[in-house]
């Protein structure tokens, strides 16, 4: 029976739903777990340091392909890894080294490039439908990620077009969270937008509680971010980008190369309100936007 690793940098307990999905593309491939295919799941909890080493157990596991996340697929990079990796990724993969051309990846690597920091001034301008009185608006910026300065640019040009004035926050990690919530108060900010990143992915629990503390209308990247009690989320979806993982991992198992399966970049996106959130803010959301949203949380 074949082996397949799965390495995420996050809990268990946050992501158990991206399993789902994974499990759904090995389906449409034929294969279930348990049945046809052993799958060996390595949670890193949120610390970044613990990846190698999980790598290097499921290695020595002998498995046949690893699916993982981006930090996990950085693992596998750095550690010269030769078996197949199927990732997900925010992040550019020809920049970051995983591939050569999307079309083409050319190495032992390949999987799904997701739409994040591209779409923060969509999200933005989502957040304003929900509170169109806001006129001062704070954006929570990752200050360690690499595209932080393209995603402020895509922000500013999206607060100009609405005619908001922003309040810029930046983060190094959670240790900074009190204090941009802090100034956000002090600038009289009436909405926050938190930008695409993995460590406010990673922190989120602690960045919707800090939002309602503050009772603060706060729009994010993902769904799970409104299922935690964040009033909006727009982005791809988690549990459609590891279905395609386990579609692709399924395929290298029959045979497929890597170098062969072209980077997929998602088309579904998810448009997910909290209205019991929005109560307990005020906040009287519109039926137009009731209407487009994927989800409404009651």
């Amino acid at each position: 029976m074949p082996v397949i690793g799965f390495l995420h940098v996050a809990s268990q307990e946050a992501y158990s739903h991206v399993v789902a999905g994974l499990r759904r593309g090995l389906a449409e491939t034929d294969f279930v777990e348990g049945r046809n295919v052993a799958v060996e799941y390595r949670w890193g909890e949120g610390q970044l340091d613990r990846m190698p080493s999980l790598l290097a157990d499921l290695l020595d596991r002998q498995v046949s392909v690893i699916v993982a996340n981006f930090q996990g697929a950085q693992a596998a990079k750095s550690a010269g890894v030769t078996i197949p990796v199927v990732f997900s990724t925010g992040d550019d993969p020809v920049k970051e080294g995983l591939v050569e051309t999307l079309n083409r990846p050319g190495g032992n690597m390949t999987g799904v490039y997701l739409f994040t920091g591209e779409i923060d001034g969509k999200r933005l301008g989502l957040l304003h439908d929900v509170v169109p009185k806001a006129t001062i608006i704070a954006v929570l910026i990752d200050a360690n990620r690499l595209y932080a300065d393209a995603q402020l640019r895509d922000v500013q040009s999206a607060a100009a077009r609405l005619g908001v004035q922003l309040v810029v926050l930046h983060a190094n990690s959670d240790h900074d969270f009190e204090a941009a919530f802090a100034r956000l108060i002090e600038q009289k900010a009436q909405a926050l937008l938190v930008c695409a990143s993995a460590l406010f992915n990673n922190t989120r629990d602690q960045l919707v509680a800090l939002a309602a503390r503050h009772n603060i209308p706060a729009a994010f990247e993902w769904r799970e971010f409104a299922t935690a009690g964040g009033l909006l989320a727009y982005g791809n979806s988690l549990a459609d980008t590891y279905r395609q993982l386990g579609v692709y991992a399924g395929r290298i198992l029959k045979g497929a190369k890597p170098a062969d399966l072209p980077v997929v970049r998602p088309s579904k996106f998810e448009l997910v309100l909290n209205l019991k959130t929005a109560r307990t803010l005020g906040i009287n959301i519109s039926d137009n936007l009731l209407l487009l949203a994927d989800e409404v949380i009651e």
